[in-house]
């Protein structure tokens, strides 16, 4: 059975601005600005401010939709939060090598712009990563693994 309307709305944060367009998802804040595209969901999005309290908020709405498109709802409010955390808070990625029998290899180089693995599988190759982002050596080894985690900066 198909529901007329459901919706559901979330609080925008201050410092925040959000940007809605042909279902494409604009967010900046103090970190930076963050794209998303929605384009394949087929709900609607709107910014509107609240009578009582003056607050902005994002409002996700899905006309006739069926049960599938009412989860969905609930996932791209999610997918909004999670952009809003990423401009304000930001995002620590933490990554182990850990091995079975080749051990790997692996040191920052570039300045902690680049990491190279090597002894991969044993393949004599050397595997080198740039990022745009910076690397951090923390722990060194800790069991049979590398402890290294990437940060924005």
């Amino acid at each position: 059975m198909k529901t007329i309307l459901s919706s559901e709305t979330m609080d925008i944060p201050d410092g925040v601005a959000i940007k809605v367009k042909a279902k494409m998802i604009e967010v900046e804040g103090p970190r930076g600005k963050l794209i998303r595209n929605f384009k394949h969901l087929n709900l609607d999005f709107h910014l509107i401010k609240d009578e009582e309290s003056g607050k902005r908020k994002l409002r996700i709405e899905a006309w006739f939709g069926s049960r599938k498109t009412s989860a969905a709802i609930r996932t791209a409010l999610s997918h909004v939060e999670n952009l809003i955390t990423g401009v304000t808070k930001g995002y620590r990625y933490k990554m182990r090598f850990v091995y079975a029998h080749f051990p790997i290899n692996a040191s920052i180089t570039n300045g902690s712009k680049s990491i190279e693995i090597r002894n991969f599988l044993g393949e004599k190759k050397v595997f080198s990563l740039s990022l745009s982002l910076r690397l951090c050596a923390k722990g060194g080894y800790v069991g049979r693994g590398i402890h290294c985690s990437i940060r924005e900066g």
